[in-house]
Order: C-alpha cells, then structure tokens, then sequence
C-alpha cells in the first residue's frame, strides 16, 4: 500500500478517535494519581472510572465504546508507525545503516 493512501486513511481516522481517546487517557491519569497520589477512595474517583470506561452509554453501548476505543487506538498505532518506517527507510541515514549492515553479514 502507498505511503498516501495510509496518510489518508490516518487522517480520516484521526479526528473520529481523538476525542474518545482523549478523555480515556486524561480520565484514566486522573483516576490513577488520584488513587495513588492523592489517597482518594474509590468512591471519591468513581465518576473518572465510569467516563473512562464509557458506563454513561449504558450496559448495551459501553462494551461496543470500548471496542471501538481500542480498535481506534491500534488503527492509530499501526498506520502511524507504517508510515513512520516508510519515512525511515527513504532517509540516508536507514539507507547506509542497512548497507552496513548487509556488508558486515557478507563477509561472514
């Protein structure tokens, strides 16, 4: 697949997880230091657990949210680091790297 349709593909994705995956992280951070940091109780911090894990949506929607979050999230990652390595490997730097590389493993 081409680098363009990959950039493509990442940004339609993009705006579509951002906000999900957003308020997943920041409620998570928060529920977590919270906890550890700051001693709250569970009870105290419920209300980050329930936005972080999508219980607002209900028993039906909360596992498609989660799902999706995490589907979201790999769609991200993947896409992002083709693209990362099909840059890398088009620099002059990666280029030399692996020519030494094959030199060094010829000779043996």
């Amino acid at each position: 697949m081409d680098i363009r349709q990959f950039r493509r593909l990442h940004r339609t994705v993009a705006p579509i997880v951002l906000l999900p995956l957003t308020i997943t992280v920041f409620t998570g951070v928060a529920y977590r230091l919270g906890r550890s940091w700051f001693g709250l109780s569970r009870d105290r911090v419920h209300i980050l657990m329930s936005i972080h894990e999508g219980e607002y949506l209900g028993a039906t929607l909360e596992p498609i949210y989660v799902l999706l979050n995490g589907l979201g999230l790999l769609w991200m990652l993947i896409t992002g680091c083709v693209m990362v390595w099909q840059n890398l490997s088009r620099t002059d730097w990666f280029r030399q790297l692996t020519a030494s590389k094959q030199e060094t493993s010829g000779d043996r």
